[in-house]
């Protein structure tokens, strides 16, 4: 029998599909590729979910759109552009549940790769609740993808454990082998946090002690310059500040009122300079000290 040809619509998706490609294998031309990904998904429509029923037009129109989706998230992650990944893939799709299987892997392991896997948690978790999803033969493998690298980072063990109880696809032995694999990581997980906390203890300790030896060192800077004011205050009390002062006024007295040219003015300043010398022996000596009477 002959191949069954494909509607104009889907043919044009393909060959779009086709030059997507070699666009990001072959020309490294990420940007091309994705618009090349655009038009071919626009042309198909929205489509159908990945478990319902469908023709054979639809089914390939299906294939083509998912790889398509497939290329442009390859293309978007080589340009550094990952967080639009998963808005640029729902505005194909609409809502989680009718992401394809292949789509839903990529768009895990690329969050989980570049560490943000809380961006799949709503849409992997809306995925697996879906009952038309459950009858897929990948529906396993993307639930034990969606525990090791969204679910598990991020330490969350109890939503785990109900997922794994709750799903009916699962017999008895997958179960417990996923269950096994949780308690697991919740070990480590709690190992890593208490390695952590005590780390942390010991850097506060660390810390404490530096700012308690600045402390200390401060405040025997802080008593030194105190002893040291207090001296140079207790030295400038016993300076004749009289004596000071009666000469400033006597130096007032012969500068302004006194003709220092006028006989009578002889003896104010010959006073004058014997208070200047005593002043000036006073502050350039050691620290007074009174004598000592017997």
């Amino acid at each position: 029998s002959e191949p069954l040809a494909w509607p104009p619509v889907s043919a044009q998706a393909a060959s779009l599909l086709e030059e997507a490609a070699d666009l990001l294998v072959l020309h490294r031309d990420f940007a091309a590729a994705v618009e090349r990904c655009e038009a071919g998904c626009d042309s198909l429509g929205p489509g159908a979910g990945p478990g319902a029923e469908r023709c054979l037009f639809v089914t390939s129109s299906a294939e083509v759109k998912c790889s398509l989706c497939v290329v442009g998230i390859q293309a978007l992650a080589e340009m550094n552009r990952w967080r639009e990944v998963l808005s640029w893939v729902l505005q194909y799709y609409h809502v989680p549940e009718h992401l394809p299987p292949k789509v839903l892997e990529l768009c895990i392991l690329l969050y989980s790769k570049v560490r943000e896997p809380q961006v799949m948690l709503e849409v992997g978790n809306c995925w697996l609740r879906d009952q038309t999803n459950k009858s897929l033969p990948e529906y396993g493998s993307l639930l034990e993808l969606y525990l090791l690298h969204v679910l598990l980072p991020l330490g969350r063990f109890e939503e785990a454990e109900e997922l794994v109880r709750g799903c009916d696809v699962l017999d008895s032995e997958q179960q417990l082998a996923f269950l096994r694999t949780i308690c697991e990581s919740r070990c480590q997980w709690t190992k890593r946090e208490e390695m952590s906390s005590a780390a942390e203890e010991q850097q506060d300790a660390a810390t404490e002690s530096v700012l308690g030896a600045l402390s200390q060192k401060l405040l025997t800077m802080l008593t030194l310059l105190r002893r040291a004011l207090r001296s140079m205050s207790s030295h400038f009390y016993l300076l004749p500040y009289k004596k000071m002062l009666l000469a400033t006024f006597l130096l007032y007295l012969v500068v302004v009122r006194l003709d220092p040219a006028s006989p009578t003015a002889l003896p104010f300043i010959y006073k004058l300079v014997q208070l200047f010398r005593q002043a000036w022996a006073a502050v350039f000596s050691p620290i007074h000290r009174p004598p000592i009477q017997d």
